[in-house]
């Protein structure tokens, strides 16, 4: 990435944001609530494994917790991050003006913010069936040690990974609990290793933003992994993910209609590809946010073949 290119802004103010009162915005901005798409990053996984599960009992209000639990639980990971981070995000262009480099918000009521969108999510927690529960519980060292992989190896990526596709084992189970110990023919596990591949492709994506002041700080990522060479990479990640993802909707569904509906999806990914300019951080970042977009053809996929009788 070239010093030419403009750094998108890390936070904004306009919007819902700006009708909050001024003392609650720098805690809203915190929780990164002006930024929904990493909500719904985390949640969409959730909802493909309910969806694809064919929600037997008639669950559908579980799909709602896990949404109020994505809001919350991706809210106060983002504060976990800025507070481990907040020394190197001082020193990074576009994350300085974060509210605990800027001094817009103490350690100290960070972590009490903290506390308060866990005890949100730790509601969710609580309406989920226990395979759920459990399945939830393991992730967490992953969760806590995610922010400080940075540090320590090239792929921070397959730790988010870890953890924002360990959704989709939740959502199946929560859909149907008896899945847990019942084989479906590792439907979820499929599910799960191909969403870990599609957020390392999108997270390398995101991280192309930060290249050059990563590479000032020492912070590692996949991006300067991959180097010219990210296309392909990102490439070979989402053709993967894709491949997996058809594991799971054959292993619910073994009728070749099962895989075509992955076409649509495929499709969103293959334009994000052609179209990536990885020297261009506005690029990468509306490609990042585009994932949304593909989450979303990913639901209609995993409803087709979880509810219906192809």
């Amino acid at each position: 990435m070239t010093s030419a290119t403009p750094i998108v802004p890390d936070t904004e103010h306009r919007g819902l944001l700006g009708l909050l009162p001024r003392a609650w915005r720098p805690y809203a901005l915190l929780a990164r609530f002006d930024r929904p798409i990493g909500w719904w990053l985390l949640f969409l996984p959730c909802a493909w494994g309910a969806l694809l599960s064919g929600l037997p009992n008639g669950d559908w209000w579980r799909i709602g917790a896990m949404l109020a639990g994505a809001i919350a639980m991706r809210g106060a990971g983002c504060v976990y991050n800025d507070i481990v981070d907040r020394d190197l995000d001082a020193q990074v262009e576009r994350t300085r003006s974060r509210p605990l480099p800027s001094g817009a918000v103490s350690v100290r009521a960070a972590w009490t913010w903290l506390l308060v969108l866990l005890a949100i999510g730790l509601g969710a927690w609580l309406a989920m069936p226990w395979p759920a529960k459990l399945w939830s519980l393991v992730t967490l060292p992953v969760v806590a040690a995610y922010p400080f992989m940075k540090r320590i190896t090239w792929w921070p990526q397959a730790f988010l990974g870890i953890v924002f596709g360990s959704g989709a084992v939740v959502g199946f189970v929560a859909g149907d609990p008896a899945a847990a110990f019942a084989s479906r023919q590792g439907a979820e596990w499929w599910l799960y290793a191909g969403t870990i591949l599609w957020v390392i492709g999108y997270d390398t994506i995101y991280a192309l933003q930060d290249v050059e002041d990563d590479a000032i700080v020492g912070v590692r990522s996949s991006a300067r992994r991959m180097g010219r060479h990210v296309r392909g990479g990102v490439g070979l990640l989402y053709a993967g993910a894709l491949a997996l993802w058809g594991a799971a909707f054959w292993a619910v569904r073994p009728d070749p209609l099962a895989l075509v509906v992955l076409l649509p999806a495929a499709l969103h990914l293959a334009w994000q590809i052609a179209t990536l300019k990885p020297v261009d951080g506005a690029n990468a970042l509306h490609r990042f946010r585009a994932n949304r977009d593909t989450g979303l053809l990913m639901v209609a996929a995993c409803a087709v073949v979880g509810m219906s009788g192809l």
